[in-house]
């Protein structure tokens, strides 16, 4: 719009008309709408929210309340788990294997999730179904097949004379950590894929016209881009091994109970469960800070990644 007595252009309100050029300014949007827009997406995330809340988040402080105030408040069970040499052969009892099942996975699942990329369509159909197959079956009927495959004149049952013992590998820590890597091979092989699958093959051929052979393309060029999916899946496996219950249960004995079992026994025969919320919480302070380091860890990496680009 112009002035009639200066000629000059006087500002326009957003929407009030068309400008100088003929075209019409876009309006804005009222900041009621906006706000009902952000409502909206506020009452989509209620159920998820609430579904936390009710069936983790409570369920989770309660145990921990139980630590601290069962039988009588103070920290009386930490003190009696800390002080008792069963809990230290546990716990590291457990992080041992976690350890062993977490690297045994990312063995196993680095080529096969290397040869998913570099597979045809249907091939990568099938290896793709064979990583998913276990899902589609029930872990109470694996368990039981790896029993009979561990039990004493079973198929694998015969390795056990490979570690020592006569007799076949259920109820040892070999079966038991077999079994988990059965049932968690696919949560490595899943985040190793998608980084993976998601890699430039033409950094590559490019190191090759540099004067690359194979070995040192991919030590320093697809290991270094791989390196995030090896870091999300290690975790992944080490955190659920943590935890497992199931599976140590049913393979494995009470003289390699791992804490999942120490736990339930607490709980189920001993109904000590202030001393079973205490060892939760350290198992939670052991996996928090677990997820601290490999935080931190990623993030200086990334940051060495972007300075040497940089550079």
């Amino acid at each position: 719009m112009t002035d009639l007595m200066t000629g000059e252009a006087t500002p326009r309100a957003p929407g009030q008309g068309p400008g100088p050029d003929g075209r019409s300014a876009p309006a804005r949007a009222p900041r009621g709408r906006a706000l009902s827009g952000r409502s909206r997406s506020l009452l989509l995330l209620a159920p998820a929210v609430l579904m936390l809340l009710v069936f983790f988040a409570y369920p989770l402080a309660d145990i921990i309340w139980q630590a601290f105030t069962d039988p009588k408040p103070g920290l009386g069970n930490f003190s009696d788990l800390l002080s008792d040499p069963t809990t230290t052969r546990v716990v590291v009892r457990t992080l041992l294997t976690s350890l062993v099942v977490a690297v045994t996975t990312l063995v196993l699942a680095y080529p096969y999730a290397y040869l998913m990329t570099v597979s045809g369509p249907r091939t990568r159909a099938v290896l793709m179904a064979l990583v998913l197959l276990p899902f589609w079956t029930s872990l109470m009927a694996r368990n039981f097949a790896w029993i009979v495959l561990l039990q004493d004149g079973g198929p694998l049952g015969m390795l056990g004379s490979l570690f020592g013992r006569d007799g076949g590998l259920l109820g040892t820590a070999p079966g038991v950590a077999i079994g988990m890597i059965q049932v968690l091979l696919p949560y490595m092989v899943l985040p190793l894929y998608s980084v993976m699958n998601g890699i430039d093959r033409r950094l590559l051929s490019a190191a090759s016209g540099l004067g690359a052979g194979r070995f040192t393309s991919f030590r320093r060029v697809y290991l270094p881009l791989s390196m995030p999916g090896v870091i999300s899946g290690t975790t992944l496996v080490f955190v659920l091994a943590l935890g497992f219950y199931v599976t140590p249960k049913l393979l494995g004995s009470p003289k390699e109970s791992m804490v999942a079992q120490v736990i339930g026994t607490k709980v189920e025969k001993l109904l000590d469960f202030g001393g079973a919320g205490a060892f939760s919480v350290i198992l939670l302070a052991i996996t928090a800070l677990l997820l601290l380091v490999v935080a931190r860890v990623s993030r200086a990496g990334a940051a060495l990644g972007l300075s040497g680009k940089e550079r």
